[in-house]
């Protein structure tokens, strides 16, 4: 029904989260009919990020340098490390302005249904960093979903004999949601409200 260098396209923005068959149709169609001009920009921004952007070699965030911009302000509280599952989470509490402290990115959250298990996470990481830091607190802050209970509850007890302090967001983000949806307000007003564990 459409070319085929059309309909390639649509598959392949149908592959990205959230872009359904529809939405890539749409997609694909605007990107043809705006022309070459706009879709050689697209292509070129996309082919930057993927090849610029990596890991931050403290935190595990997603930067250009080896290290993020929060790890590299030495303004930042390093006392505080707050982990978070994805770089989207950092984000999240940076839009928020509330939280002046470092970060860790666990690269996702204990999952064995999806094969996903501590072995998988930075969590050697956070635990080097601890031994080697002035940390006093980690802020778990996980997502509130099952998956991010049990990974949380996880690092709590691994953390524990490291004889740093550990927090869990408050209430107010939703039971069941990610962080990347929580609004600043509400963000900021758990980060306030955590608790020790």
């Amino acid at each position: 029904m459409y070319p085929a260098s059309l309909a390639k396209l649509m598959d392949e923005l149908s592959r990205l989260p959230g872009i359904g068959p529809k939405s890539a149709q749409r997609i694909a169609l605007f990107m043809v009919k705006r022309g070459p001009g706009d879709a050689q920009r697209l292509a070129e921004a996309l082919l930057a990020a993927a090849t610029n952007t990596k890991r931050c070699r403290e935190c595990f965030s997603l930067s250009e340098d080896e290290l993020c911009s929060v790890c590299a302000n030495p303004s930042r509280d390093r006392t505080v490390i707050c982990v978070v599952e994805e770089p989207r989470d950092v984000l999240a509490f940076e839009r928020g302005l509330s939280f002046r402290g470092l970060y860790h990115v666990l690269g996702g959250a204990i999952s064995p249904m999806d094969g996903v298990g501590p072995e998988q996470l930075h969590l050697t990481e956070l635990l080097n960093r601890l031994r080697d830091s002035s940390v006093n607190e980690v802020i778990l802050a996980t997502s509130s979903t099952i998956e991010g209970e049990a990974t949380a509850t996880y690092i709590a007890k691994l953390v524990a004999p490291a004889g740093v302090g550990v927090s869990r967001l408050a209430t107010g983000v939703p039971v069941g949601g990610d962080l990347d949806y929580v609004d600043e307000v509400t963000l900021s007003r758990a980060l306030d409200g955590r608790y020790r564990l």
